[in-house]
């Protein structure tokens, strides 16, 4: 059975940081590149950073870059977005997700709140 877990999602404040994570399972993770994606209130999903398999290259949506950094460690099934210097408009609901045998999969998310 093929589960993707977000956590580490909660209220932080502008410029300050946070670290999600993504624990896979069901399926031969080093071998499927990953992507974190956010959906805020009354807008589209979107697609914030991709990483290959081997985790040696990674895309990010413009409006991250230089903030965000995602990782992955194939030892333990598991991604990571390190996220610096928040801002107001990454509040969202976070999602991992992930190509698994022709379908596309979602873990549950993880609310990330950007307030003072």
């Amino acid at each position: 059975q093929v589960q993707l877990v977000e956590s580490g999602g909660g209220l932080v404040q502008p410029g300050g940081s946070l670290t999600l994570s993504c624990v896979a399972s069901g399926f031969t993770f080093s071998g499927h590149v990953m992507t974190w994606h956010r959906q805020a209130p009354g807008k589209e999903r979107e697609l914030v950073a991709q990483i290959t398999s081997t985790g040696n290259y990674v895309h990010y949506v413009d409006s991250v870059k230089g903030r965000f950094t995602m990782s992955r460690d194939n030892a333990n099934n598991k991604v990571t977005l390190q996220m610096n210097d928040v801002k107001p408009e990454d509040t969202a609901m976070y999602y991992c997700q992930a190509d698994v045998f022709g379908v596309r999969r979602w873990g549950q998310g993880t609310q990330v709140t950007v307030s003072s």
